[in-house]
């Protein structure tokens, strides 16, 4: 049932009048007094806000964050198309009609996805270790990067700007033991990034899996985790066990990880989606009911082919 929306209270209206509703009073920001990039005899300022065309900016290389949430991309250009982008991005000059953005990345994708022909953007010189400084800190302050993704954009930080832990953690205001508990992620198994960046284990999850020095076990401590919901207390509690006894506590983890059943719906999902790809699908799941599954894809083909089936129920 929707709601009225409520009016003023007697008293604020006597005081104020009759308002009208907000969505209403609200136009897009368009920096309509800015002057587009490429204007002849016009000099750039870098505390200036300019127009710069879309198809003369490209995006940053350093960029840390892989992937983009495309529903939050979509509420975002949503928002663009009704208010304008209110924050400008930030960009560097390559070459005369060319930019390269420093930060903005994900609101620079969303004007494009509102159908923008010219970005409002702030130009400013950056060398390329500065424009991957510049990247990280902006990403780390702003945006909610995955404990993979974060970890590493600081190896990257550390490699390719050879600066040490302790510089790195200043630059981007961390201590240098949450910096370097970070950059040891890396460490893990494959496995065990893939459902630290889905969302399936918690970095705190993955700290006490570092106790241990197996990656076997550590691929089982991981699976424990997600298919009995443990805490980061209980978990630690078993690495503990591990490091006192760690024959006895290595087989009674091995026992728990193989006696792990899927509900029998759950399989009937890997065999029918299955059969529409190439390579083998991931599903793992929880035992309060959440999960996730993955699909590995040699070509576009075989995607049509799962989405024509959906499309005709043939599941």
């Amino acid at each position: 049932m929707s709601k009225e929306p409520r009016g003023l209270g007697k008293g604020l209206s006597a005081l104020l009048g009759e308002v009208p509703d907000a969505d209403q009073l609200r136009k897009p920001v368009g920096y309509v007094n800015k002057e587009i990039v490429g204007t002849r005899g016009r000099q750039e300022n870098t505390a200036d806000i300019l127009r710069i065309p879309v198809d003369m900016i490209e995006p940053n290389p350093f960029q840390p964050r892989m992937s983009f949430d495309q529903v939050a991309l979509e509420e975002l250009a949503a928002s663009i198309r009704s208010l304008g982008l209110i924050q400008p991005i930030t960009v560097r000059r390559i070459t005369e009609r060319r930019y390269q953005i420093i930060s903005g990345e994900r609101r620079y994708k969303a004007c494009r996805l509102a159908g923008m022909t010219t970005i409002p953007a702030y130009i400013r010189d950056a060398n390329d270790q500065g424009m991957l400084e510049m990247a990280i800190v902006e990403n780390v302050q702003r945006e909610d990067l995955d404990p993979i993704e974060l970890a590493l954009s600081y190896r990257r930080l550390i490699d390719e700007c050879q600066l040490t832990q302790d510089s790195l953690a200043e630059r981007v205001g961390k201590k240098r033991a949450t910096v370097a508990n970070t950059i040891r992620l890396l460490k893990l198994p494959a496995k065990v990034q893939h459902d630290i960046k889905v969302g399936l284990l918690s970095a705190g999850h993955a700290k006490a899996i570092l106790g241990v020095d197996s990656p076997e076990v550590q691929e089982q401590l991981c699976d424990l985790v997600i298919r009995d919901g443990l805490s980061v207390r209980e978990l630690e509690s078993i690495v503990r066990k591990l490091q006192v006894d760690p024959d006895a506590a290595k087989a009674k983890v091995r026992n728990a990880h193989l006696t792990q059943e899927l509900p029998q719906n759950y399989y009937r999902i890997l065999e029918h989606v299955g059969k529409y790809f190439s390579h083998d699908i991931s599903l793992k799941r929880t035992t309060a009911g959440k999960g996730v599954m993955t699909i590995r894809f040699d070509s576009d083909e075989e995607v049509d082919k799962f989405v024509k089936a959906l499309e005709e129920k043939q599941f």
